[in-house]
């Protein structure tokens, strides 16, 4: 098949994220199909971004056809993010008849996280005579009313719900990321036998081919661990949504002297993290730089416990999360504490480590004194059934192929 994938912030593994739709073509051109990406040539979640001159480009990366197109920059959500959009879908539909010259494609694929994209796909599926799939990473427009307060009668909001409303009444099937979404979907038109559910997933080459982390973070790490029994870490992004304070707050209420609360990553919250490290004397709390994703495995084998948490916001997480961050932590075979209330639990799921209240140190406090005293053995053993659960149901070759599955399956 001739697979055409439309993803605004669709990266690689040298380019950075999103890396879903570069692993998927991956696997699907081992299995003898043929993968397009069209992207846009800024993402603010890219790591590096194509330099571009014209309007267009066409690269092969892998094996993979990506066609950029010319967007400009903008600061994460400020309002040239919403120009960015216009003008790659704009671009996009000035590029249709160069891309049907190109090829004839099987199936179309709209998957941008907004769903303005549904729109040329829709185009280029008719005229290729192609299967049209919509597929979603969050809900908009629910998302940005839930996260940013906009009315349903902002005339963003509204633009976005008749595009929601669109892709599910004109795709032929719709994947969803999240596991919760089917019932807010039909609300919205879809129809029931076009609902399926992919999760995101890992890379096992990443696992088994990764790059060890420099010597200078090596020592550092090392010097942590002569002095602390117990080491719990957060690793990503230092950001608002990933709760932050709450675990300084618990580093607070934890002065056992045998554990070390570390941090790896980037963000805009860094310079408040170390403030207050440093203005309320968190002497066993140490904050780092992110290292490359390459390195995460290596990274993650020095810690004895993992911590990811969310804001306390079911409202907006009532519809399931599929985080990248728990796979690699599950992987990395080490307990997690998880602070979350949301549609779905993956590490109560997996059995392998303790799920909290979002937002209270309190009970992360007492979560990571539980996990510090149990034994070695017991630790290990969290830590595998997280590795069995995550290699039994998010590998990305595995996810890949059962996405070619949807596509082949018929719908009456």
């Amino acid at each position: 098949m001739n697979i055409l994938l439309i993803n605004h912030y669709a990266g690689s593994d040298k380019l950075g994220m999103e890396y879903r739709p570069y692993y998927f073509a991956q696997e699907w051109i081992k299995q003898g199909h043929s993968v397009s990406i069209v992207a846009a040539s800024y993402s603010h979640i890219r790591t590096i971004n194509p330099e571009m001159t014209t309007k267009y480009a066409f690269e092969n990366i892998d094996g993979i056809e990506y066609v950029w197109i010319r967007t400009p920059k903008y600061q994460s959500n400020s309002p040239k993010r919403f120009i960015n959009m216009l003008t790659f879908i704009y671009r996009l539909y000035r590029l249709i008849s160069t891309l049907l010259k190109r090829k004839n494609y099987d199936v179309v694929i709209a998957s941008s996280t907004y769903p303005l994209d549904i729109f040329p796909a829709k185009k280029i599926a008719k005229k290729s005579k192609a299967q049209l799939l919509f597929e979603v990473h969050d809900l908009w427009p629910l998302s940005p009313m839930e996260l940013g307060g906009y009315s349903k009668w902002h005339p963003f909001i509204m633009l976005m719900q008749y595009a929601e409303n669109t892709a599910y009444r004109v795709s032929d099937k719709v994947i969803s990321m999240l596991p919760k979404t089917k019932e807010h979907m039909m609300a919205h038109g879809l129809k029931a036998e076009k609902w399926f559910f992919i999760p995101n997933g890992i890379n096992l080459s990443e696992w088994d081919d990764f790059e060890a982390i420099t010597e200078e973070v090596k020592t550092n790490l090392n010097a942590i661990r002569k002095k602390y029994k117990r080491i719990i870490a957060y690793t990503g992004t230092y950001g608002l949504a990933n709760a932050l304070d709450s675990y300084l707050d618990a580093a607070k209420l934890v002065t056992d002297d045998a554990i070390a609360f570390v941090l790896f990553g980037k963000g805009p919250m860094k310079q408040h993290l170390e403030t207050r490290i440093k203005t309320e004397s968190l002497e066993h709390v140490f904050i780092f730089d992110s290292v490359p994703k390459r390195s995460i495995p290596h990274l993650l084998s020095f810690f004895d416990i993992l911590y990811i948490g969310w804001k306390d916001q079911f409202q907006l997480y009532r519809f399931g999360i599929s985080p990248n961050k728990i796979m690699d932590y599950m992987m990395s075979a080490k307990p997690i504490i998880h602070a979350v209330k949301a549609g779905n639990d993956m590490v109560a799921d997996a059995q392998c480590g303790i799920s909290i209240e979002p937002e209270n140190p309190t009970a992360l406090a007492q979560a990571i004194k539980t996990l510090s005293h149990l034994s070695d053995e017991t630790l290990a053993t969290y830590g595998e059934n997280g590795r069995n659960y995550v290699l039994a149901n998010h590998v990305n070759s595995s996810l890949a192929t059962k996405f070619i599955e949807v596509i082949q399956t018929q719908i009456t």
